[in-house]
């Protein structure tokens, strides 16, 4: 099995700053391949904010092209969300997934608040 723990979440004021941590443990056997942060805000679905392959390549959701960036640490199974330029509307509860080949595993999640 593999546990997902997410950190770094926060309050943070509008055109802050906020680094989000994933780190994965158990995983020891198990190749992790896409990793991917995730955010759902209080009445909506859950939505794509960015992933990364196991080789680096990158997608962002358009609401945050130009302010997020994903990275990863392959040896460590760590992924990172760097969130600049803030906006109240990024507010949610930011989740981990990282997949595998044959499943996928979830965090528990990190409130990311952004004050107007």
């Amino acid at each position: 099995q593999v546990q997902v723990v997410e950190s770094g979440g926060g309050l943070v004021q509008a055109g802050g700053s906020l680094t989000l941590s994933c780190a994965t443990s158990g995983s020891i056997f198990i190749t992790i391949n896409t990793m991917g942060w995730y955010r759902q805000a209080p009445g909506k679905e859950r939505e794509l904010v960015a992933a990364i392959s196991r080789g680096g390549g990158t997608n962002y959701a358009d609401s945050v092209k130009g302010r997020f960036t994903i990275s990863r640490d392959n040896a460590k199974n760590t992924a990172y969300l760097q969130m600049n330029s803030l906006k109240p509307e990024d507010t949610a509860i930011y989740y981990c997934n990282v997949d595998s080949a044959y499943r996928d595993w979830w965090g528990q999640g990190t409130q990311v608040t952004v004050s107007s």
